[in-house]
């Protein structure tokens, strides 16, 4: 039998981050989904790189397409503690026309396959296929073990969801081995686990391969003209049918607290972002960002730590139930149950209400803010109103089906030039 241990040393991840997650809208106008701020200092692609840090695989490379620059100058930046003389590396992939020059990346598969070169190049035996759009805490080690020891011919990650929730993902039929029986891409009437009627496994877009596998089906694949060269249309199901595909439970290689639900979270739409980011605000928030044994490495900026001035009635700097990141100025405001990221000034008599405030934004005096996520760089006009009137707030800012109103820079222009 093969050697065991740490199946994370002979493996490299490869995380497409190309999609622009146009359901955040005018959010990914200037970045890419997975360059997108998240939970005060890191960015959603932080998740899927220091999962993979933390389960040992030290071999990376990040597929780009969409709008990357501020994908690429934050993994130059935040990621650029590998050491090529140790056998690690992070390398970025932009779509780059290699193959010919009519053709960027056609699919989630056909961005492996222009990069075939580049994964030979790094000798390894298994591959993780890794989405860059996700927030969750998984040790991929375990689902590496289970791949190896079940003889997989693909391991792919799911998610066990309430069946009426299904329809939304890619779902999994399995048997009681576990082996996937067939791939369904959002059936109306999803399959159940073995275990649980009313509930179905989705799947998280995570798989694991053995890599002269893989190789041998891309190439297949690239010369297929009815593929769509994509894994989750093509290759699963292909694999469903002719070969052994094994579904890999979330639940059982989480990263949580013991008693912890396990925590995974599509932050796709405006809503999802806003809601997961203020959630990190509770008593007890379910994903834990201060757990020091699977920490969350990003870019950290030098700043200085944040302060708080004023203490008079109306004109307090304080901080209530909200995380607020360092080089932010609280100047006689009331912050409650926000999330502020770095550098973040704010100034007397304005109010922040279960906002979420990304990099370097000013809020000028007397702004009265509620249930909004402000874009990076935005200044607040002195005395706007957000998040009263929906009506009023739709006329210039983009208020969402549940009422989080999103701020932009071009639309604080456009609300100036209406004043």
């Amino acid at each position: 039998m093969a050697d065991m241990t740490r199946l994370s040393q002979r493996s490299m991840a490869f995380v497409l981050a190309g999609g622009r997650g146009s359901r955040l809208k005018e959010l990914t106008d200037r970045r890419v989904k997975p360059a997108v701020f998240f939970g005060g200092k890191t960015r959603i692609v932080d998740f899927a790189l220091s999962n993979a840090v933390n389960s040992g695989i030290r071999r990376m490379a990040v597929a780009t397409q969409y709008k990357a620059h501020s994908l690429i100058r934050h993994c130059q930046r935040g990621w650029n503690f590998f050491r090529a003389e140790r056998n690690e590396f992070l390398d970025i992939l932009p779509a780059s026309q290699r193959v010919s020059e009519e053709m960027w990346y056609r699919g989630t598969a056909d961005a492996v396959t222009q990069n075939i070169d580049i994964v030979d190049s790094y000798g390894v035996e298994y591959i993780v296929i890794l989405a860059g759009d996700h927030i969750y805490k998984m040790d991929y080690e375990v689902m590496l073990r289970q791949h190896v020891e079940q003889g997989a011919d693909v391991t792919v990650g799911c998610l066990t969801v309430p069946r009426e929730e299904a329809s939304a993902f890619g779902v999994m039929a399995v048997d009681e081995t576990s082996r996937i029986t067939s791939f369904l891409e959002k059936p109306a009437d999803p399959p159940s686990t073995p275990e649980d009627d009313t509930k179905a496994l989705a799947s998280m877009g995570i798989y694991v391969f053995n890599w002269k596998f893989l190789r041998e089906l891309l190439i297949a694949d690239a010369e297929d003209p009815n593929s769509s060269h994509d894994f989750g249309h093509d290759l699963i199901p292909d694999i469903v049918k002719k070969g052994k595909a094994v579904a890999h439970r979330f639940d059982d290689s989480c990263v949580r607290a013991s008693g912890a639900p396990s925590y995974w979270r599509d932050v796709g739409t405006i809503d999802a972002f806003w809601e997961a980011n203020i959630d990190l605000t509770n008593f007890t928030p379910e994903l834990d960002l201060w757990d020091q044994s699977w920490p969350i490495w990003t870019y950290s900026e030098s700043v200085p730590p944040a302060k708080f001035i004023h203490d008079e009635k109306d004109r307090r700097g304080v901080a209530i139930s909200s995380m607020v990141s360092g080089g932010c100025i609280i100047s006689g405001t009331e912050v409650r149950n926000s999330l502020l990221f770095t550098d973040v000034h704010t100034n007397s008599y304005a109010v922040l209400d279960h906002s979420v405030v990304l990099p370097n934004v000013v809020i000028n005096r007397s702004a009265r803010l509620r249930k909004c996520v402000i874009d990076r760089g935005v200044e607040i006009p002195k005395g706007l109103v957000v998040g009263e009137d929906p009506t009023e707030d739709g006329k210039f800012f983009r208020v969402s089906e549940k009422g989080t109103t999103l701020i932009t820079k071009p639309m604080v222009e456009a609300w100036k030039a209406a004043q």
